[in-house]
C-alpha cells in the first residue's frame, strides 16, 4: 500500500480537528504531501505539524467550502504548490442544531446543507478536472451513519449526509471509465470535538450515545483515517461508489 501514496499530493478539508487531522497524519505517514484545508484555522497549526513530523511536506489553506470562489482557489493553490492533486478527503461537516422539522430554522438548514452537502459537490467540482489531467485519482467523501439511516431532531444533518451518500455514488459512476474512484465513509460514534459538542462532554449523555454502538464504545479518529487511506489507496482499485460504514456495527444492527 506504501507506494499508492509516495511522491501524491492528498487535499483533506475539515483538517484542522478530529477525523481530519488523523486523516492528514494517516496519509503524510503514508508519504504523501498533505493540503490540510479549514474553515477553522488552528493558531498552532498542530496538524500540520504532525504531517511534517512524519516526514512530509504540507501547507494550510483557510477554506470555507460552501463558497465557490474559496473551493476554487483552494484546488488552484494546491496545484501551484504540489503540481498535481491524487486524493481528496472531502470531510469538512458541521453538526448544525437539534430540533424537530417542523422546528428547524431555516437557518440552520440553509448553513447545514451549505458545508455538508454544497460543500462536497464543490469540492468534487474542482478536484475532478485536475484528477482528468493526470488520468487518476481518488475522491472519499465523509458522509455518516446519518447518510444511511434516519435520527429524529436532526432533519439538515440527516439531509445534508444521505445526499452526500447520493453524490458520492453518482459521481462514481460518472468517473468510473476515467480511473478516478469515488466513495465515502460512514462514521459511527467517534470521539472527536464534533460528539464532544454533541454530548456537552456529559458522562450520561456519552453513555447513551455508547449504547447504540454493538461494539460498546466509541470509535476514534484514527480507525475512520484508516477506513480513508484503504480506499484512496491501490489496494481498493476495483472499489468505487461504495458508502462504507465504520460504525461499530451500528448499521447491522438496525
Amino acid at each position: 500500500m506504501e507506494n499508492s501514496f509516495k511522491n501524491k499530493v492528498a487535499l483533506v478539508t475539515g483538517g484542522s480537528y478530529g477525523i481530519g487531522r488523523a486523516a492528514a497524519a494517516a496519509f503524510a505517514a503514508k508519504g504523501a504531501k498533505v493540503v490540510v484545508a479549514d474553515f477553522v484555522e488552528d493558531k498552532v497549526q498542530e496538524t500540520l505539524n504532525m504531517v511534517k513530523a512524519a516526514g512530509s511536506e504540507g501547507i494550510f489553506i483557510k477554506c470555507d467550502v460552501a463558497k465557490s470562489g474559496d473551493v476554487k482557489a483552494m484546488i488552484a493553490e494546491t496545484v501551484a504548490t504540489f503540481g498535481r492533486l491524487d486524493f481528496a478527503f472531502n470531510n469538512a461537516g458541521i453538526e448544525g442544531s437539534f430540533a424537530n422539522t417542523q422546528d428547524c430554522t431555516e437557518e440552520n438548514w440553509d448553513r447545514t446543507i451549505a458545508v455538508n452537502l454544497k460543500g462536497v459537490w464543490l469540492c468534487m467540482k474542482y478536484e475532478i478536472p485536475e484528477m482528468l489531467k493526470q488520468g487518476k485519482g481518488a475522491i472519499v467523501n465523509c458522509a455518516s451513519v446519518a447518510g444511511l439511516i434516519g435520527f429524529p431532531a436532526l432533519p439538515a444533518y440527516v439531509a445534508s449526509k444521505h445526499g452526500v451518500s447520493g453524490i458520492t455514488k453518482t459521481t462514481a459512476l460518472e468517473n468510473a471509465k476515467q480511473n478516478i474512484r469515488v466513495n465515502a465513509v460512514c462514521p459511527g460514534v467517534i470521539e472527536t470535538p464534533m460528539i464532544d459538542r454533541i454530548t456537552g462532554r456529559d458522562k450520561e449523555v456519552e453513555k447513551k450515545y455508547v449504547d447504540m454502538e454493538p461494539m460498546g464504545r466509541m470509535g476514534n479518529a484514527d480507525e475512520v483515517a484508516n477506513a480513508v487511506i484503504w480506499l484512496c489507496s491501490d489496494s481498493a482499485s476495483f472499489v468505487t461508489g461504495i458508502c462504507m460504514p465504520v460504525d461499530g456495527g451500528w448499521i447491522a444492527d438496525s
